[in-house]
């Protein structure tokens, strides 16, 4: 961003904050289906995310192991955000946040509780279980669930730090189905509201960020572009574009045409 207005804009609109702690971009990122760690670290910086979320079931937990994807993401460099990707029950989804904290990770999480093998839709009380179970034993829970706004009220209830509302099913890639119902959570929730799954290009984030929420979450769509690095670069210009058309605010939609010039003074 180099305009001054635009500049300007985004100064004033300050960083993502979740909780107690604040993050320099909007865009946090995963970190499977790369084709090696190379291009997976590559992408991430060419993302700008700060943020990056590993599976606990599915990663090697020793950094000190060239096989595991923390052995290649410095803590120095990006914040850990652990999850419990593939679990299908709350109990399971409780065991695997406090393994990532008891192996060192941090005490944050982000809690997937899949209650369909097929669609990889939420099982939305298993989520409430878990959340509820995890932020009294002092996670920051950051929950992953699907659109509907009584649900989301529910997870900040019960302690969320952030809820994650989907754009659409994990790596469809059909980008915002309900823009409506995500306006809604964020107009509702006091607490962060992050888009989760569905985005599949650059316009997709752009346009699920002009529903004016506070961050997206993704990873399919940058890590199984023909070229991850120029996806993930494409992603973080999505955001910031997403992000300042909605603090700029869009013309109203109209159903009849309106003359972009004037029409008084001109010549007969």
């Amino acid at each position: 961003m180099t305009g001054g207005t635009t500049a300007a804009q985004l100064r004033a609109d300050g960083p993502l904050r979740i909780a107690d702690r604040d993050f320099t971009s909007r865009l946090i990122v995963g970190t499977g289906k790369y084709r090696d760690n190379d291009i997976m670290v590559r992408a991430i910086r060419a993302s700008g995310a700060e943020m990056v979320t590993v599976a606990v079931r599915r990663v090697e937990l020793d950094r000190s192991q060239d096989t595991s994807i923390l052995h290649h993401l410095s803590p120095d460099e990006f914040f850990i955000l652990p999850n419990t990707a593939g679990c299908y029950t709350a109990a399971d989804a409780v065991r695997y946040a406090r393994l990532g904290r008891a192996a060192g990770l941090n005490d944050w999480v982000k809690l997937e509780v899949i209650g369909d093998e097929k669609t990889l839709l939420p099982d939305v009380h298993a989520t409430l279980d878990a959340a509820r179970t995890l932020a009294e034993e002092g996670f920051r829970v950051l929950a992953y669930t699907n659109d509907d706004l009584i649900t989301a009220l529910r997870l900040e209830d019960a302690g969320c730090v952030a809820v994650m509302p989907l754009a659409s099913p994990i790596g469809s890639g059909l980008g915002l189905i309900n823009p409506y119902y995500i306006r809604e959570i964020k107009a509702r929730l006091r607490v962060t509201v992050i888009v989760d799954a569905g985005v599949g290009t650059a316009s997709d984030a752009c346009a699920t960020m002009e529903q004016g929420v506070d961050g997206v979450l993704m990873n399919t769509a940058i890590a199984a572009a023909d070229d991850p690095v120029a996806m993930a670069r494409a992603m973080r210009l999505g955001i910031e574009a997403g992000r300042l058309a909605y603090l700029a605010g869009r013309m109203p939609k109209r159903e009849v045409a309106v003359p972009s010039s004037p029409t008084r003074g001109m010549l007969d």
